[in-house]
């Protein structure tokens, strides 16, 4: 069956015409690096951190399919919470975004096909949602599969921003293994609903996708706050696409390493460049890049990295013109730079991304004790990190926050396999990539969270107290960010400018330098 079926958007009678995208500005870049280096051989790490640009008001239009488990164990408080989850989802929905919605139980049901969400399709969707009844097994391959193939059958395709949400209950037990699926470039979040779900494959299948998360929801009155999270980052989407390429310079330079999580790299000719996929607005992807600088015999200021960045938005391609990173040499007696503070910290993170997955290792093999220790060693190195005050830094404290609750989900076998195994799969893939998952008490742990995540978080908590009140929709979310930063639109564009400017002058005087040493 072919889902070629998706609705045309045609924007509504009463609404303006969508701003022009801008398509320079919309990622910034910085580099973060010692300035000085020896004339010895020696090793450089640079941090680079690309971060999504404040205005959304010129996005693209999504295309959410959400799968959804309707097996029998959904009966209840359950299927309840789910539909006011998605009727969160359907009044954020703007007339630029389309929805399908995918069940499965025995085998998978599309309910509808993408449709378009105007004032008169909102009661519709609205309604098939309310008619939703559970029953039969659980069947997340066939959903998983279905909802892809909404996706991939469009006719309308160009430029839309995609996002599959699927939430399960259950372990699954009719169809194959939903973590054999090849996804392609689709992110899906997977969401783990309850106490019985099987965290295992719900984290496959998001690892397994281009960007997804995987959310754990062991309170079931919390559906609709994890939704708003997943929701908020699809509706902020600034670029696509996006792809950062590292390059040594020829007798300057050779890349050892490069550290971005567990995103794609490839490699050809020394470069590296890693693919990012979409960028939600104000959200940070950073990657630190080891340099081995071999030893030369004059001082001389040197340059050692090119960083060039591309992506698409509307469906136009974007490439970004390279930047520099430079250091000086010297022979001069200098004390061993330790490296910048927020590469420190990037350190940190990753280690203990690293250690927080050593624990779940030792958790699977029944030595929870050694886990325990693990976690506490994790939680004791961050009071080693060289800053300030590592007890009174905000990254610092929210991974010491993190450990905590990881700990007490620990405490006992049963407690770590209904709750401690999904929430370090969940904290693990959320590092790797760089992105909210929510987990455990999510109004205290925000790691990795946006502006407009918070916005929402607060939106859905008072929607599931009153589904009946008004929920503004995404375009007038838009509208009051706009007006309380009325330069947001341009202010990405105007330092993109800037930047280059800087960077032409800095290649002018090269030049000029370089043709004064030669004669």
């Amino acid at each position: 069956m072919s889902f070629n079926d998706d609705e045309p958007i045609i924007p509504p009678s009463n609404s303006g015409p969508r701003p022009t995208p801008i398509v320079p500005g919309r990622v910034q870049l910085v580099s973060k690096n010692n300035n000085m280096a020896p004339l010895e051989e020696n090793t450089q790490k640079v941090l680079l951190e690309l971060t999504g640009g404040d205005s959304t008001s010129d996005r693209s239009g999504l295309d959410l399919v959400a799968v959804l488990d309707v097996s029998g164990s959904m009966q209840g408080e359950k299927i309840d919470k789910m539909k006011t989850a998605m009727k969160f989802v359907v009044k954020k929905l703007s007339s630029i975004d389309r929805l399908s919605i995918v069940t499965f139980m025995d085998t998978a049901t599309r309910i509808c096909p993408l449709r378009q969400v105007t004032d008169a399709s909102q009661p519709e969707l609205l309604g098939l949602i309310d008619a939703l009844n559970p029953g039969g097994n659980t069947n997340i391959t066939d959903g998983l599969q279905t909802g892809l193939k909404v996706l991939a059958d469009r006719n309308l395709s160009s430029g839309r921003v995609v996002g599959v949400m699927l939430m399960s209950d259950g372990q699954q037990n009719r169809g194959g293994n939903a973590a054999d699926v090849k996804i392609g470039n689709a992110p899906v979040y997977t969401f783990g609903f309850g106490a019985d779900y099987d965290p295992t494959v719900l984290n496959a299948v998001a690892r397994n996708s281009m960007g997804g998360t995987f959310s754990v929801v062991n309170d079931v009155d919390k559906l609709s706050m994890a939704f708003s999270q997943c929701l908020a980052g699809l509706l902020t989407v600034v670029v696509q696409d996006l792809t950062v390429t590292v390059t040594p310079v020829e007798d300057e330079s050779t890349i050892q390493k490069v550290a971005a999580g567990n995103y794609p790299q490839t490699q050809d000719a020394g470069s590296v460049t890693v693919a990012f996929g979409d960028l939600y607005s104000k959200e940070v992807r950073k990657l630190i890049v080891d340099l081995l600088l071999p030893a030369i015999d004059t001082e001389r200021g040197a340059d050692i990295l090119e960083v060039t960045y591309a992506y698409k938005t509307a469906g136009k391609l974007f490439d970004a013109p390279p930047a520099t990173v430079t250091v000086r040499r010297s022979g001069s007696s200098f004390p061993a730079d330790d490296p910048p503070v927020d590469v420190v910290k990037e350190e940190a993170r990753l280690q203990t991304a690293t250690m927080i997955k050593q624990a779940r290792t030792m958790a699977d093999g029944k030595k929870l004790g050694d886990a325990l220790d693990k976690l506490v060693e994790a939680q004791n190195a961050l009071g080693d990190v060289p800053v300030a005050d590592p007890y009174d830094d905000p990254l610092l404290d929210a991974l010491r926050k993190e450990l905590q609750e990881l700990q007490k989900l620990m405490k006992s076998p049963a407690v770590y396999e209904q709750q401690g195994r999904p929430y370090a799969m969940s904290s693990e893939t959320s590092h790797d990539r760089q992105r909210f998952a929510a987990r455990g008490d999510m109004e205290k742990n925000r790691l990795f969270a946006t502006p407009r995540m918070d916005k929402y978080l607060e939106q859905a908590k008072k929607f599931d107290e009153d589904p009946a009140a008004p929920l503004p929709p995404a375009d007038v979310d838009e509208k009051e960010e706009v007006a309380a930063n009325p330069l947001a639109p341009l202010a990405g564009p105007i330092t993109f400018y800037i930047q280059a400017a800087v960077q032409a002058l800095q290649a002018i005087e090269k030049l000029i330098n370089n043709g004064a040493k030669a004669v």
